[in-house]
This record gives C-alpha cells, structure tokens and sequence, in this order.
C-alpha cells in the first residue's frame, strides 16, 4: 500500500552529505504521480530504521482494499516486527518492571473506527 505524497528522491538524498554518510537505502517506492522516492532507511552506525510506509497495516487493517494481505505480505509485517524486536533487545535500557506494567499497551482500550473509512480499523486514544 503506498498512500504518501512528500518523499526524498534516491538522488536528493545522495547529494546531501549529511543524510547518505548517515543513512544507508534499503528501499524504494514510487508516489501516485510515479515519482521515486526513498522508502525506508538504515542508519551505518546507530540502530535506527526509519519507514516511510506502513508494514503493519497488511495483518491489522481490513478496512481499507488498497492494503494486500497475501501471505507474503503478512510475512513482511511479521519480519519487520521481529527486527524491531530484536533491535529493542540490544538496549541495556532497563526500566522498573512497576513501570513497563503501567506502561503496557493492555491498559487502554482500541477504539474500532474501521467502518469510517479513514484508513486505521483500531486507534487508541491517550488522554
């Protein structure tokens, strides 16, 4: 599913320095007007991913046709989780445990907003 419209083109990005000694391109996507662009980002010497594409949405939006939920596609989501997780292992960052419990995404409830078609079948709301 590709929805984004602003993006940095392969070539924009190589011509500033700053960005292509940063970041390495893993991947690229075209816009609706077939324009390229850079999709997703890997930085050489930080553990930094940056995505400019939705690889959750194929296992966990229904409500919108544009989103593929082939089997591949629903490997792709589980292969990018997995990296996340395994990148987030690597932190020697280690909270309370009273606060990673308070923390947890189980304490609030998904509000499902996926018959209004405004491309997120579930959103939670932080107050």
């Amino acid at each position: 599913m590709q929805k984004h419209i602003y993006g940095i083109s392969p070539e924009r990005m190589q011509e500033n320095l700053d960005l292509s000694k940063f970041f390495r391109i893993l991947t690229t996507s075209e816009d609706i007007y077939n324009k390229v662009y850079v999709s997703t980002v890997q930085a050489y010497n930080y553990p930094f991913t940056g995505f400019q594409w939705h690889p959750e949405k194929n296992a966990f939006e229904w409500g919108f046709s544009g989103v593929p939920h082939s089997e591949d596609a629903i490997l792709v989501t589980q292969h990018v989780a997995n990296f996340f997780v395994s990148e987030a292992r690597k932190s020697l960052n280690r909270p309370p445990a009273r606060k990673v419990l308070d923390n947890l995404i189980y304490n609030y409830s998904p509000i499902y907003c996926g018959k209004d078609g405004r491309g997120y079948d579930e959103v939670y709301i932080f107050t």
